[in-house]
């Protein structure tokens, strides 16, 4: 039976950071000296246990986010490891939304990178509790002052040193613990042991110095601390950390930590900086629910007494065992072969099975209880964002957002087998991916798949060649357009076959003209004394809606047009439901064409964060893109520029703005609205497109 003082030692850990400063490498040392693995994994060597997907282990990137258990001591510590590349930004926010702290790892030789200060922003919005890990300590032109110095700089963090480096590079032998007024020598090379040793002269020194540091850097933050400081001019050393621990929680300062995870370093002393400053379920404001179908807000306490309350935050479609939806539990308890209510859909549903997931493996379990991390064998009708909760109770938490997905490819099936598990695989990945959408172009039946960047789909379609065994041709990235009309036309459209038997008559007239932008395909009966039969009306309007999907300049979709029904005629025998809806088919294509159409372009929404120092540069860089400034605001020593700008004019700009700022730039984007292309680059569309069979 759970008890409600074990969350208390309950920790559910991010480990976050930019590519390649080591996370995955962090989490297998972990694993590895908690006990929860019995051989240490490497990424070079493709034997990472939460990089188990054979594309992250050929690349060395994390592309899922992976949940793994591990006890320290009385705790229990729930790691998500996850992808630092910014095509799979999705993964990080959507764990950053259920973990309670994170740990941010820096190269000790880069120090603050670009996705380092994504990540940060990202942790920033979920008010998430955060360490910091100065990983690589070992590496040539490791440099901790200026990498410290880069937390406050770059970060607008206010870093507490518990700990300080002994020997750097190649001499890095040790770390001095600022708390504990120890020394730690790492001299097994497997580090699964290390020595602890008194202090010498020269090191008593310095660990008195950061205490002292330490101590006027708590009393800044913390009222408990400041009222002791003043009255004493310092403070007792028993409550630095208890009052540590206070403005990490608070986010008003990040422990510091020191190692190298590849050479085996550290890793203890960080699962006990884990343990002793990043908060339990118990230290976190509660989660914000709603009553369903109403705007009463509900605070969600970490009561494992209390009624069920779960966010689905991940779901996988694993080869084994079928659909597995990965849930937080805020309050409760869920049990195996149970029933639970999909808050946001009002249906109920029996939980079969319980796992605790270790990355690709599970452990059947009886029950889940608030605080925890683990997934539901065989949900139905569940996605990412869903609550599920208890009949008696219903609560639905804040779903999560998604921009929206910003490039396409066609993917055409090279045989009818392969049409089919093109298919079934692609809604697995639908299901699986909240940034990931599939649609079918009408005309030319061509599947397209879109995602939020080239890398993005370039491993989807690895995943579907190689796991899923679809032989398929893939067409290059391409922009999803829209059109437009530009003035109203009235348009007869006829159909009429004669035949040995019935033939076939439909007749109608539309007035076709252009919508408000953003009000999308309206259609309205306009008719009078029974010119079009009303049995018909449904198959004219089937029959615009049909042909709106393929727009007369290149074949995107048509947006934002008003049709009415006007008129028409009908024969009392010949007329069907089939013959007016291909006139009217016929009668909106032709309409549109008259219609003086247009090109649409998708217009991003930007948001680009740089140093003040690269403002001027990156503002020349949007411009030349056809991109439009709208503000620009002070975020600390940084500077972010909303703006907007053409997708088709930012392929590449990743590449483009990391070299204009040193690789310390970064930038989101999400879909805002389309935009009519000038004459000029509608030339230039039609020319590159033109005689294509791949449309978005």
């Amino acid at each position: 039976m759970l008890d409600q003082n074990d969350l208390n030692n309950i920790r559910n850990i991010g480990i976050i950071a930019h590519i390649d400063a080591g996370k995955t490498t962090t989490s297998e040392r972990i694993l590895y000296y908690t006990g929860s693995t019995y051989k240490l994994g490497n990424v070079d060597d493709g034997n990472t246990t939460t990089d188990f997907l054979p594309q992250e282990r050929e690349r060395g990137i994390t592309i899922q986010s992976a949940v793994v258990t591990a006890f320290w001591k009385s705790f229990k510590i729930n790691i998500i490891d996850t992808p630092g590349h910014v095509d799979f930004t999705a993964e990080v926010e959507r764990a950053l939304r259920v973990l309670d702290g994170g740990i941010i790892i820096l190269s000790g030789v880069e120090g603050v990178q670009a996705q380092s200060e994504t990540v940060w922003r990202q942790a920033d919005k979920y008010h998430v509790p955060r360490i910091v890990y100065i990983n690589k300590y070992d590496r040539v032109g490791v440099d901790f002052d200026k990498t410290v110095a880069a937390i406050r700089e770059k970060l607008g963090a206010r870093p507490g040193l518990v700990q300080l480096p002994v020997g750097k590079e190649d001499t890095f032998v040790g770390i001095l613990d600022v708390m504990e007024a120890k020394k730690y020598l790492f001299t097994d090379p497997t580090g699964e042991t290390y020595e602890t040793v008194e202090l010498d002269e020269s090191e008593a020194a310095q660990v008195a110095q950061a205490r002292e540091h330490l101590i006027e850097a708590v009393a800044e933050v913390d009222d408990e601390a400041l009222e002791e400081y003043v009255a004493t001019s310092t403070m007792e050393w028993g409550h630095v950390k208890p009052a540590l621990r206070r403005a990490t929680i608070a986010n008003l300062m990040v422990p510091v930590f020191i190692g190298s995870s590849f050479r085996n370093k550290g890793i203890q002393p960080l699962l006990d900086g884990i343990v002793d400053y990043l908060p339990s379920p118990l230290d976190v404001k509660p989660a914000v629910g709603k009553i369903p179908g109403t705007d009463e807000k509900v605070d969600v306490m970490s009561d494992v007494n209390g009624p069920l309350v779960a966010l689905v935050f991940k779901i996988v479609s694993d080869p084994y065992v079928g659909i597995l939806s990965y849930v937080r539990i805020y309050s409760g308890v869920m049990r195996s072969s149970s029933y639970v209510v999909n808050a946001n859909k009002g249906d109920k549903q029996r939980v079969s099975r319980l796992l605790r997931m270790h990355a690709n493996k599970r452990e059947d379990v009886e029950e889940l209880g608030a605080g925890d991390l683990g997934a539901i064998v065989g949900s139905r009708d569940v996605i990412t964002g869903t609550t599920l909760c208890d009949e008696e109770k219903l609560i639905q938490l804040e779903t999560m957002h998604f921009p929206e997905p910003v490039v396409s490819v066609a993917v055409e099936p090279k045989t009818k087998a392969d049409q089919q598990r093109l298919a079934a695989s692609l809604a697995k990945f639908a299901i699986e991916d909240p940034t990931f959408r599939i649609k079918t172009d009408e005309e030319t039946s061509e599947t397209i798949i879109s995602g939020m960047g080239e890398l993005h789909l370039e491993i989807i379609i690895d995943r579907l060649l190689r796991e899923y065994g679809v032989n398929a041709t893939v067409g290059e990235p391409q922009v999803a357009y829209r059109e437009a009309i530009g003035r109203e036309v009235v348009q007869q459209g006829r159909y009429i076959k004669q035949t040995g038997g019935h033939g076939q008559y439909g007749d109608v007239v539309l007035r076709i003209t252009p919508g408000e932008r953003g009000t999308g395909i309206v259609f309205v009966n306009k008719t009078v004394g029974g010119s079009v039969p009303k049995q018909f009306v449904s198959s004219v309007e089937a029959g615009v809606r049909e042909a709106v999907t393929s727009g007369p300049i290149l074949g995107f979709p048509l947006v934002d047009v008003t049709v009415a029904l006007t008129d028409g005629s009908y024969h009392p025998v010949d007329s069907s439901e089939m013959a007016f809806k291909i006139a009217a088919s016929k009668a909106l294509r032709e309409g549109c064409t008259k219609a003086s159409p247009f090109l649409l372009e998708p217009i991003m929404k930007l948001e680009i964060v740089v140093p003040k120092e690269n403002i001027g540069d990156v503002i020349g860089s949007v411009t030349a893109r056809r991109g439009t400034i709208q503000q620009i605001q002070d975020r600390g020593h940084l500077q972010v520029v909303e703006s907007s700008a053409p997708l088709a004019a930012m392929f590449g700009y990743t590449t483009i703005l990391r070299s204009l700022t040193q690789g310390r730039g970064s930038f989101s984007m999400e879909f805002s609205h389309y935009q009519k292309v000038s004459e000029d680059v509608r030339e230039q569309v039609v020319t590159k497109f033109e005689g294509s069979s791949s449309k978005a």
